[in-house]
């Protein structure tokens, strides 16, 4: 791959700066995936995913083996996919990561996308970004719903 001329300007996201493996080659930018270990086209949403995985890692110590990337699932009869999914040590969907691009918004069309996958799933948390916004939230069974939470949820048991 070849080097990064001119200087690929990226965006500054709410989350702590993380010093990413990107490389170029055929008019195409790349950032290096450590969980799944490999490049992929650095897309906007792909710069905010790759920064909350290194702050989930990095800051709040979730192991690597406990992330899926992109899961696969069916609604109705349409294939989706999840952005983030980190399981608990048991096997189960801990914590659920709706990623957009720095400049979409965070909207109840965000929110509605984010309870379909939800629905699938049964995960614990659920976060929603852009990478600038971020909205935590703790599923309660009790009330059926979603409420919203201050902190990112700590490390799965």
């Amino acid at each position: 791959m070849d080097d990064l001329s001119p200087k690929l300007s990226l965006p500054n996201l709410n989350l702590p700066e993380i010093n990413p493996r990107i490389s170029r080659s055929q008019g195409q930018t790349y950032i290096w995936d450590a969980i799944r270990g490999k490049e992929l086209v650095l897309t906007p949403e792909e710069w905010v995913r790759q920064h909350w995985i290194s702050f989930l890692i990095r800051q709040k110590h979730y192991p690597k083996g406990l992330f899926s990337l992109e899961k696969g699932l069916k609604y109705n009869s349409l294939q989706k996919r999840t952005d983030v999914l980190i399981y608990n040590r048991n096997g189960q969907p801990y914590l659920l990561i709706e990623c957009k691009a720095p400049q979409v918004k965070i909207t109840q069309k965000t929110m509605e996308q984010a309870a379909i996958y939800h629905k699938q799933l049964q995960s614990e948390f659920l976060i929603l970004s852009n990478g600038l916004v971020h909205i935590s939230l703790q599923w309660s069974p009790e009330k059926n719903s979603f409420e919203q939470i201050k902190e990112i949820p700590k490390t799965p048991k």
